[in-house]
């Protein structure tokens, strides 16, 4: 069974791109095993289709270098966070035992982002419980529990507890992005019936990169992102810090 490093368990295909793409294509290059489960199928998108997104999502993968990425394809807009939902989240971490897993911003613009934050918190925690069976494929699982769990910062300014510079691979970062055709503006018109959209317009570019120009600032590099933690975060070694 592939255990991975890192594990980004996101609401939308383009989610993990959007929050955390340097952040994964840093450690795909530093030779750990990186993965993305997607929640949905981001079947409620004003732009493109289900299967569209699929195949977006799967480019988007290859530039980054994954090692896996899967869809729970629980229901976009309309999951819940209850038990059918957290145990398909369950069986994943347990699954691929990841040392730290990414989830979506804990408060945003989108209300399946803080949502599906608060569901995988939850999850995390229980995947722990010896006494909350499941198995794959007729095997059991044994237990697992990420060492940490962090959140992006979306839509909405969040101040993050932890920032991480990103400058050598904003790049990927932004290539793996505009793998999604139908969503974000690539210079390229993929279908001039399809309305307009918040992240659709030229615009919304210019200010994710901003984001990453405001949190590499803030640590003195060209480009980072940043994460929240619900957990108090500590070190070894103070000099170790920026």
């Amino acid at each position: 069974m592939l255990k991975l490093d890192l594990l980004i368990i996101a609401v939308h295909p383009d989610d993990a791109e959007l929050g955390a793409g340097g952040t994964m294509a840093k450690y795909v290059a530093e030779g750990k095993k990186v993965g993305i489960v997607d929640l949905t199928r981001g079947e409620l998108g004003t732009r493109g289709t289900p299967e569209t997104r699929d195949s977006e999502a799967k480019a988007a993968a290859a530039i980054l270098g994954l090692a896996v990425r899967e869809n729970l394809e629980l229901r976009d807009g309309f999951f819940e966070n209850a038990e059918k939902e957290k145990m398909a989240i369950i069986q994943s971490i347990r699954k691929y035992k990841p040392e730290i897993i990414i989830t979506n911003a804990i408060t945003d613009r989108h209300p399946d982002h803080g949502r599906a934050a608060q569901m995988v918190s939850e999850a995390c925690f229980l995947a722990g419980l010896r006494k909350i069976e499941t198995s794959v494929d007729g095997v059991n699982q044994e237990v697992h529990r990420p060492r940490l769990v962090l959140q992006v910062v979306q839509d909405y300014y969040i101040k993050p507890d932890i920032v991480l510079d990103i400058t050598d691979y904003y790049t990927i970062k932004e290539q793996s992005i505009l793998a999604y055709k139908t969503q974000f503006y690539t210079g390229e018109v993929v279908n001039p019936d399809e309305p307009q959209t918040y992240i659709s317009n030229p615009d919304f570019m210019e200010s994710t990169a901003a984001r990453a120009r405001e949190f590499g600032r803030s640590i003195q590099v060209k480009y980072a992102e940043g994460f929240t933690s619900k957990k108090i975060l500590g070190v070894d070694d103070i000099f170790h810090l920026i």
